[in-house]
């Protein structure tokens, strides 16, 4: 199916931008993945992004995802709440002291839980170690609804946004045919 899908690129430019936020659950902790295993990373993006439409890395093979894991300047951070994976971000390091936020996102069980923000909030911070200058994401329309306004409310700006129109599935994908989760079960 044909969707009109609006991009909002946004950037933060200094550290003292950030505004964080806690978590509610004070079992809530985030820790590195050092060891790149795409099996790891592929959970993590199809179980994220199934209701939001992530296509792109679905047909990638092993290969790729372990060759995409294994560079220096990538790294994925994972959220736990109770000892469960409750969403992750992968961080690029780019050329001139720039860092993306790659990925971020909650596993459906968690969203409305009180850890976006600081999920969030714990990507920003590993963002500006080192020489970070500044740190960029974006995100689009077919998001979670309460994507944006995450990402402003921890300090981001608008500094560009486009709409194109896209060729959707006319479902969203699932972590495995058949499963039939919806977002929020």
């Amino acid at each position: 199916m044909k969707q009109l899908v609006t991009t909002y690129y946004l950037h933060m430019q200094n550290s003292n931008a950030l505004r964080p936020a806690i978590a509610h659950d004070p079992s809530f902790f985030v820790q590195r993945a050092e060891i790149p295993i795409p099996e790891l990373n592929r959970f993590l993006y199809t179980s994220v992004g199934d209701d939001w439409y992530w296509v792109k890395r679905l047909n990638w093979s092993y290969a790729r995802w372990l060759s995409y894991l294994q560079r220096p300047e990538l790294e994925t951070w994972i959220g736990y709440a109770q000892g469960t994976p409750a969403g992750f971000f992968e961080l690029e390091r780019q050329a001139q002291q720039t860092t993306e936020i790659a990925i971020f996102g909650l596993l459906p069980q968690f969203i409305g839980r009180g850890i976006g923000g600081a999920l969030l909030t714990a990507a920003l911070e590993q963002a500006w170690r080192g020489d970070t200058q500044q740190v960029l994401v974006h995100t689009c329309s077919l998001d979670g609804p309460s994507a944006l306004q995450n990402y402003y409310s921890r300090g981001f700006q608008l500094h560009h946004q486009d709409t194109h129109e896209a060729d959707l599935p006319d479902v969203t994908p699932e972590p495995w045919p058949g499963a039939e989760r919806h977002a929020g079960q």
